[in-house]
């Protein structure tokens, strides 16, 4: 059935798109929406990403080629195009940071799993994560231990919990979902952090094109508690760990790991970096958790370390005076964030990641765990285990680059932006943030796109700063809120990989948990708030709401087990 659809929607695309494509050309923007549709609808229907993507991108060259050039040729120039866009999302830098920062840290946890550090850490957690409940709540809370970086938090978190939460009956999907509600969210209002730097960015522009001369650090601080969706996401995490209750798809793969100890359904098509309980370890090696938390907080240590160093070398090769000034002082909390703010995060997280990744081969080869000759075998297995997961990025950021020369985004934004009462601007740009980066599979794109529209629009509409402030926040939630529905998502793709988890699986259970928290955001927060409630009130009725559901329709996947 798969198969014929598949086909069926094959022979729609090259039918359809010549028909459609003069349209196109004449005005019809509309029809831009076609090839991020396309792969987002064949995954959910055939379960496969790689190939549901590849169709989407192919969709949108064709739509491209046929504007220019004879009909007949249009397939191979579209091939051709679309082959010429997977060479360019490798050859952009940052992207190939990630690729090789992926790989890297792919074999650093084979590495750490021979040397029986996993397991050790496992057994340790185990003894005080004695419950499903404990285990998801001490996932949660390294994940905003990891606040600075959320690809080095979706990285790491996940393979290190991951044997915790399978032995206490966690569902790989819950450790999906818990992952990914928690690296973006923390990242994007931490006051430190990788995203800081473009958010500031975005903001002075925003300030700059009102004639303004704002601190944007300052506006940045203030706009924190109308990020009403990442710190609601974040509390409902907790509340359903703690009192252990689940609904929907989630509950369904939640009874399943407790009832029937299956913590992924069968036939599902896991996307593991490393499945580390197949890694042998040998019966001589001592289980030490130092080889696991050595190489492992020699990661988060060195990406700190290294994201600092690395962006105080890009201040002081800017020739920015001003900047080189701020830094040039003594040690403050300005001066680490503006390095935070100029680093280059792919590049910072890849040394760190190798530097670890030797430590791990000096310590076990000290250790007479392995020779360096099986230390590399064993790092190379654990990186090409990550080739699924560096080829869904790739096409990922290629359908990005078709729809961005389509102009998909500047559709949605023409279609949304219109006369609005102002009471409902900032849930009509949170609703516009989510579409766009539901459609375009990424959070930092909707928020270039729409960050220099909405800080106008808003100050338009009234030029009271707290009415700005709630309009830059929803920007930056409804950006993340759609990332974290997208199965196109770099960041949704990677969290499926960090947990182990089937990517469809994590996309369907996620959504149903993230669409009521942005329900909430909007009707609980963003249009009492806009309405003259004090924002921190409606942060407290957001949550009491988020408390309501977990409570009201949330059930214990343990019952049955207690009865």
């Amino acid at each position: 059935m798969k198969r014929i659809l598949t086909l069926i929607f094959i022979l729609l695309i090259l039918i359809l798109m010549p028909i459609l494509a003069p349209h196109y050309a004449a005005g019809w923007k509309f029809w831009s929406i076609l090839p991020p549709l396309v792969a987002i609808t064949l995954a959910f229907v055939t379960k496969n990403v790689v190939v549901s993507l590849f169709i989407g991108i192919f969709s949108g060259a064709y739509m491209i080629v046929l504007q220019t050039g004879p009909k007949l040729t249009a397939i191979i120039r579209g091939f051709v195009l679309m082959t010429q866009e997977f060479v360019l999302a490798l050859s952009d830098s940052w992207n190939a940071g990630i690729v090789i920062q992926t790989f890297t840290i792919g074999g650093l946890i084979a590495l750490v799993a021979v040397m029986g550090g996993t397991r050790a850490i496992a057994e340790k957690l185990s003894k005080k994560a004695r419950s499903a409940a404990a285990a998801q709540i001490y996932t949660w809370l390294m994940g905003i231990f990891i606040f600075f970086d959320d690809y080095a938090n979706l990285l790491t978190v996940g393979p290190i919990m991951r044997p915790v939460t399978d032995k206490m009956k966690v569902s790989r999907e819950k450790l999906a979902f818990i992952i990914d509600s928690t690296a973006a969210p923390i990242a994007d209002i931490a006051l430190i952090s990788t995203w800081i730097g473009y958010e500031l960015g975005l903001i002075k522009h925003g300030y700059a094109m009102l004639g303004i001369e704002a601190n944007a650090y300052s506006v940045f601080i203030h706009t924190i508690p109308y990020r009403f969706y990442s710190l609601l996401i974040l509390a409902f995490i907790f509340i359903s760990a703690k009192w252990r209750r689940d609904f929907g798809p989630m509950l369904k793969a939640e009874r399943r790991a407790r009832l029937e100890g299956k913590v992924f359904a069968d036939g599902a098509n896991l996307m593991s970096a490393v499945d580390t309980e197949k890694l042998a370890v040998s019966k001589n090696t001592k289980l030490k958790i130092s080889n696991a938390l050595v190489p492992v907080l020699t990661l988060i240590v060195g990406a700190f370390a290294a994201l600092f160093y690395n962006g105080y070398q890009n201040i002081l090769a800017s020739g920015n005076s001003e900047l080189i000034a701020t830094v040039s002082g003594n040690f403050s909390f300005v001066f680490l964030r503006e390095c935070f703010a100029e680093s280059n995060a792919s590049i910072a997280l890849t040394q760190a990641a190798v530097f670890a990744s030797l430590l791990a081969i000096f310590m076990g080869w000290r250790q007479k765990i392995f020779s360096l000759k099986d230390a590399v075998n064993t790092w190379i297995k654990g990186a090409g285990a990550m080739v699924i997961t560096v080829t869904i990025l790739i096409l990922a950021w290629s359908l990005s680059g078709i729809i961005g020369k389509l102009g998909t985004a500047d559709f949605l934004v023409g279609v949304i932006s219109g006369n609005m009462p102002p009471f409902l601007l900032a849930a009509i740009i949170f609703i516009l943030g989510a579409f766009i980066s539901f459609a375009t599979g990424t959070s930092y794109g909707t928020m270039g796109i729409l960050m220099p529209l909405a800080i106008p629009l808003a100050y338009a509409v009234s030029p009271e700063p707290s009415f700005l402030y709630m309009s830059i926040g929803a920007v930056l939630s409804g950006a993340i809120f759609g990332d974290h529905c997208s199965p196109i998502s770099d960041t949704t793709i990677l969290s499926s990989m960090g947990a182990g988890c089937d990517h469809i699986a994590h996309v369907n259970t996620q959504l149903m948990y993230a669409l009521p928290v942005a329900g909430i955001s909007i009707f609980a927060c963003f249009i009492p708030t806009a309405l003259g409630l004090p924002v921190y009130f409606s942060l407290l009725v957001g949550l009491a709401a988020v408390a309501g559901l977990i409570f009201i329709f949330g059930k214990n996947p343990e019952k049955s087990i207690e009865k």
